[in-house]
């Protein structure tokens, strides 16, 4: 199982929507199909999307019939801007964006500029690969033997490059022999921890149990649950964390019944530009997601419905938040400039 690849000439992206069902590859030789399918969650994740669009926009210039360089990179920028409309919350697309921008100005031999695009496209894909493995290194310290974990949404391999943020995490822990298991929030209205968590925890073996959203109090309050950890989308300045609607929940639960909640993300997801977490932008999507599951109409016909993707969680909810460059311990307190810098 991979979630994408380069093929010189084509990407080649697992189909997330038919997981797990069917594990489905469908490959792309043109950048507005890699760009819709970040649009439609075919491809989903912060650092998976932000792979996708690298190497959507590598793929442009290698397809791209323009032999003058000015109308070349014109062209290639307003590609960039087409990608950095498909999702506005995570910030590794506009981070792995703003790479791809930078090597477009590079020069006027067009050739050149497409060859280093290809290899900065690989560049975001290896670079997110070691960095869920440090991140897991990091992380794992955290986990104790005989922990059970609440996760929420799909923080793993499907979600990046490869391995994943906060089940990489888990994954270093089991790596490491201790024995631990995973309550899977199902993540209502997209389901992200029912079908795909679930279905990698299962792949590889690490104990999964799959609940509702609001159960996670009930397993909270009566001692089950040890340890929270998710991923992120978006952190700001302050330490506050943009993660899947329902996140925040979570955290307020967590911290009234004593229990840690960790985040983990890669540096790529720290965005210092972006104050606090009112800052952050919060994707709505249709609301057929709400309406329907599986096609199968759930809600009353024409009744108003709300549906974002995201929410935030203040930092002084956060125990820590988990990096490969190292962790920022009450990010409330700190934010994350200091690691930054560092």
């Amino acid at each position: 199982m991979f979630t994408i690849r380069w093929d010189g000439d084509s990407v080649t992206i697992l189909d997330q929507r038919l997981l797990p069902k069917m594990e489905v590859y469908n490959t792309y030789r043109h950048y507005q199909d890699v760009a819709g399918s970040i649009r439609n969650m075919e491809t989903r994740g912060a650092p998976a999307i932000g792979i996708a669009a690298a190497m959507g926009i590598a793929l442009a210039a290698h397809h791209l019939n323009i032999s003058a360089p000015d109308k070349f990179r014109d062209e290639m920028n307003r590609i960039c801007g087409i990608f950095g409309a498909t999702r506005p919350t995570a910030v590794n697309l506009f981070a792995s964006i703003a790479r791809m921008k930078k090597i477009i100005q590079q020069g006027n031999d067009i050739s050149t500029i497409r060859q280093l695009l290809e290899e900065e496209a690989l560049a975001v894909y290896n670079e997110d690969i070691q960095a869920n493995k440090a991140m897991g290194k990091n992380g794992s310290r955290y986990i104790s033997d005989g922990d059970v974990v609440l996760t929420h949404c799909n923080a793993g391999a499907l979600a990046t490059g490869g391995y994943g943020t906060a089940l990489g995490v888990i994954r270093a822990s089991v790596e490491e022999g201790k024995k631990i298991q995973v309550y899977a929030c199902e993540t209502r209205p997209y389901l992200q921890g029912a079908r795909l968590t679930a279905w990698e925890l299962f792949q590889d073996n690490i104990p999964v149990t799959l609940i509702t959203d609001s159960m996670s109090g009930y397993f909270m309050r009566n001692g089950v649950i040890k340890k929270v950890i998710v991923g992120a989308d978006r952190v700001a300045a302050n330490g506050d964390v943009a993660n899947k609607i329902g996140t925040y929940s979570h955290a307020v639960l967590a911290k009234e019944n004593g229990i840690p909640f960790y985040v983990a993300a890669p540096v790529s997801t720290l965005d210092p530009d972006t104050k606090t977490g009112d800052d952050i932008p919060i994707e709505e999507r249709s609301v057929d997601e709400v309406a329907y599951i599986r096609g199968e109409q759930i809600a009353p016909e024409g009744i108003s419905i709300r549906n974002p993707a995201f929410d935030v969680t203040p930092g002084k909810y956060i125990t820590a938040i988990i990096t490969e460059k190292g962790v920022i311990e009450n990010p409330a307190s700190t934010g994350i400039g200091k690691l930054l810098k560092s």
